[in-house]
């Protein structure tokens, strides 16, 4: 099967791209919405590519990249009443959150910024430059991966 391809949005002062360079390789815990759980825990394969966006951040943007190394498993934050994550109703023996190891491949030179995604020919459908489109994974084409690599200077 043919790797697909992410996006996966993080706040830089929670977990930014220089954190996973220096950890190498990280879970991507805390996802607390279904739709992206379920992507986290169906379609999300090993090998898959993701770029790496900070939100919540001035500016916001894509700021490098990282692969999945290791599909699917139950988020053990959920079962942890200590971590911000902890949710009550999650059971061990039917867990409701999800989290997939992602390790470091690179960080860009600059920033490639909300404003020049939703600026940029051939990005206009992809989810992160929609109105209300906040999810935190996102599916990304393998059109909109060439181009923001482009964008980015880096093929």
């Amino acid at each position: 099967m043919k790797n697909q391809f992410w996006l996966f949005k993080s706040e830089p002062k929670v977990y930014s791209i220089d954190d996973l360079k220096k950890e190498k390789t990280a879970f991507w815990e805390g996802v607390r919405n279904y739709q992206a759980r379920n992507l986290l825990r169906d379609t999300i394969k090993k090998g898959d590519q993701v770029l790496f966006y900070h939100s919540n951040a001035e500016p916001p943007g894509i700021v490098g990249i990282c692969q999945v190394v290791k599909e699917g498993y139950p988020d053990h934050t959920q079962f942890d009443e200590a971590s911000k994550y902890f949710d009550p109703k999650s059971k061990k023996d039917d867990p409701r959150w999800y989290m997939v190891d992602v390790k470091f491949v690179k960080k860009f030179k600059s920033i490639v910024s909300l404003e020049t995604l939703k600026n940029s020919a051939g990005l206009e459908e992809m989810m992160v430059t929609k109105r209300g489109a906040r999810l935190s994974i996102q599916p990304v084409t393998e059109k909109e991966w060439k181009t923001v690599l482009k964008l980015a200077g880096e093929s």
